[in-house]
């Protein structure tokens, strides 16, 4: 694999294909946890670790014994498991080593294993032809966008507590619209890469 193709897939798993915001994958933890920015750094890092793993995992499961023996129509089932597993041992390590952010995460953290944004970045690297290399650089590149995501955020709503504004905006409502502004940002980097990468 090309350098070229290296940088096309991560960076347009960041940017152009952001799960949460081009996507829309992974919005409970984005609007949940997004309030503090060390909460929305721990959570994005957690979610990175489980996103590269559960690829790794679940990729030669799909290859090398779903699609062969013709149950592909385990995929989800089997997937969700392993996540829940890989979730499980992160919060007995968080919750043993680092008890403040087991914490600050909440129910947040157990909600990863339902994380639609981890289970999308798995199936979608089967379903767009993905070879190992490539659907590890996808999931990694998906998890820093998904950092990324969280980070910006967490700036935008630290600035939205701050202000002013009618009381029919405050709460979930204000959220929302920042959020939807925020993805609109990213959507005009589309068709950016391939014109870029000639791809």
């Amino acid at each position: 694999m090309s350098a070229a193709a290296v940088f096309y897939i991560v960076l347009s798993a960041i940017i152009t294909n952001n799960y949460v915001l081009s996507k829309f994958l992974g919005i409970c933890p984005f609007l949940g946890v997004s309030k503090k920015l060390n909460s929305a750094m721990g959570m994005s890092i957690a979610v990175i670790f489980v996103m590269v793993i559960a690829t790794a995992v679940t990729w030669p499961i799909q290859t090398y014994l779903l699609t062969p023996n013709g149950i592909g129509y385990m995929q989800t089932i089997i997937f969700i498991l392993v996540i829940a597993a890989l979730v499980q041992m992160i919060e007995i390590f968080l919750k043993k080593y680092i008890p403040a952010l087991h914490k600050s995460l909440g129910i947040y953290l157990p909600l990863i294993t339902t994380n639609c944004a981890i289970l999308g970045v798995c199936v979608l690297n089967i379903d767009n032809g993905y070879g190992f290399l490539q659907s590890m650089l996808n999931s990694f590149g998906s998890g820093v966008g998904f950092l990324l995501a969280m980070f910006l955020f967490a700036g935008v709503r630290s600035k939205i507590e701050t202000n002013d504004y009618p009381e029919a905006f405050k709460g979930v409502a204000s959220t929302l619209i920042a959020a939807s502004i925020t993805s609109l940002c990213f959507l005009g980097f589309s068709g950016m890469l391939e014109n870029i990468f000639g791809m």
